[in-house]
């Protein structure tokens, strides 16, 4: 059977609190929900994406005071930057409470918890009145979906409902902080920067090494965000051969876009993460054998665009 499409977050709302899957947008990307706390709900968000259950996942809240439903406590730190950050795309891993099944965190004593910046999400899980469990709505190992004819194209007929919205504002990940240690730590670049948390905590760090995220953050232990397409990563377009069975993104024009299969020039830092995920499924929709993209200076936005652009170029 197709999955059902629906405009009306009221009626996705009821298929989720009935114990289903739904897909809902963000401002980051679009998300697939179950009911956080109905373990066997979400044991279906694995099943339907192919997710490794070792990998855990990040809680949507509609409202900051649901926060203490999820969480056994708010540290100092946390609740200053809730203050500041949320909505937004910026995911706090926190003490769990005892109420989110461990199948929801993968047997982790914390929990990630975030509040989407996004008008229809935030009426949607309103209506749906629990704590939302919700990865990223894509096979495992896809590029995320930022529009919601991606998550028809991954998962149709493997989910309930998908809660149609625009293409996503961000479309990149959130950004992962863990605030259960004596500083604060980032496990997942986003949008959320190093430089925004530390106007609000000034000892923010990233993890030293990968294996300080693995355990502890959603979209870190396992590739992710590739395509079909093989993902190469230059300095500039003219170190790479045009083709029209080759895509290219960045920010750099090439000389002869024609000569492209698929050619995408972006504005700045802020427009390549909005279409990347985006250009990579396209590329895989016209046949591509390889897509080129520009690296990025590593800091700011660009750091988070460079952990996604080599997670996909990862073979």
């Amino acid at each position: 059977m197709s999955t059902r499409l629906t405009t009306d977050p009221a009626e996705a709302a009821a298929l989720l609190r009935d114990g289903g899957v739904v897909a809902f947008p963000t401002e980051t990307v679009y998300g697939l929900g179950a009911d956080a706390l109905n373990a066997g709900a979400v044991a279906r968000i694995f099943t339907a994406k192919g997710r490794p259950i070792d990998n855990p996942l990040i809680v949507h809240v509609a409202e900051i005071d649901a926060i203490e439903a999820v969480a056994s406590a708010l540290p100092p730190v946390a609740e200053a930057l809730v203050e500041a950050f949320f909505p937004g795309p910026l995911t706090l891993i926190l003490p769990k409470a005892a109420s989110v099944p461990s199948t929801v965190t993968a047997g982790l004593n914390t929990v990630g918890v975030r509040m989407p910046d996004h008008a229809l999400a935030l009426d949607f899980l309103h209506a749906c009145a629990t704590p939302v469990a919700a990865p990223s709505a894509n096979r495992s190992g896809r590029p995320s979906p930022t529009t919601w004819q991606a998550v028809q194209h991954d998962l149709d007929s493997r989910i309930d409902a998908i809660l149609q919205g625009e293409l996503a504002r961000v479309g990149l990940e959130s950004t992962v902080l863990d605030c259960t240690g004596a500083v604060p730590v980032i496990l997942r670049a986003g949008a959320i920067t190093l430089e925004l948390l530390r106007r609000v905590a000034p000892t923010t760090r990233h993890a030293h090494a990968a294996a300080d995220a693995l355990q502890r953050s959603p979209g870190t232990r396992y590739r992710h965000y590739a395509p079909d397409a093989t993902v190469c990563l230059i300095d500039a377009p003219h170190h790479a051969e045009a083709a029209m069975t080759h895509g290219y993104i960045g920010l750099t024009a090439p000389a002869a876009p024609e000569a492209w299969g698929l050619c995408c020039v972006c504005a700045d830092l802020t427009d390549y993460a909005h279409r990347l995920y985006a250009t990579l499924r396209d590329a895989d929709q016209r046949g591509l054998k390889t897509v080129f993209c520009e690296r990025v200076p590593n800091h700011d936005l660009g750091r988070a665009l460079m952990d996604r652009l080599r997670r996909a170029a990862a073979r």
